[in-house]
């Protein structure tokens, strides 16, 4: 039988005081879509509302995943994804979250999606995301009252790849916020590949990192 993903994006388009333009960054994406793709997983998309996610990073949509997933019905799924709480997650085999800014504005609190993600990580289904995307994990408490990332080896995009990049639009630094709420946090050289397997967690560091998560997740996936 098909595995199946679920995908969960962000909704957001724009964040921080300078309204600087944001959504899902096209690599975190379309790099992961490719892989379970070609590994034959049925792959589905949600988001907190259901409505249509933005795309950041269009200058690389001729790299050739990116216009892969562009061109050949990622991005169509995307558009058509479904409202979060319309979606009977405990039938996947695995969910990811990808970033771009856009998660730092709409899944640092969510409820319902801390609550997805602390039942699909305590039913020994596969959790995974990248870059800005782990800030879905935070504030994520289990059944024993203990944050998810208190204890865990994971990565995220890091405070120096921050300092360049968007610290003056992001309402808090991603790395420090894992790291206070228990993360055993690991980093490589800014912008360069670093995905983490934890048990039935996998992390990515930034865009870069995005193909080998969801290589990570399959070798989980097919074990």
């Amino acid at each position: 039988m098909k595995k199946k993903i679920l995908v969960i994006v962000s909704n957001t388009k724009v964040i921080g005081p300078n309204h600087r333009a944001t959504g899902v960054f096209l690599d975190e994406v379309a790099h992961p879509y490719v892989e379970f793709d070609n590994a034959g997983y049925q792959i589905d998309f949600a988001s907190i509302t259901g409505d249509v996610p933005a795309l950041d990073n269009m200058a690389a949509k001729d790299e050739p995943s990116n216009a892969k997933f562009l061109s050949e019905g990622g991005w169509e799924k995307m558009q058509k994804n479904r409202k979060l709480a319309d979606v009977q997650v405990a039938g996947y085999d695995a969910i990811f979250v990808p970033g771009g800014l856009a998660p730092m504005v709409d899944m640092p609190e969510n409820e319902l999606l801390k609550k997805i993600i602390a039942e699909t990580y305590e039913r020994k289904a596969i959790v995974g995301a990248v870059c800005h995307g782990p800030v879905s994990w935070l504030n994520v408490k289990l059944g024993d009252g203990s944050f998810l990332v208190t204890g865990k080896n994971l990565t995220s995009f890091t405070n120096a790849e921050e300092e360049n990049y968007a610290k003056a639009d992001v309402p808090f630094a991603l790395q420090t916020a894992l790291t206070n709420q228990g993360a055993i946090f690991h980093e490589k050289a800014p912008w360069s590949s670093n995905a983490i397997i934890d048990g039935n967690l996998v992390s990515g560091q930034n865009p870069a990192s995005a193909r080998d998560v969801a290589k990570k997740m399959i070798e989980l996936l097919e074990a």
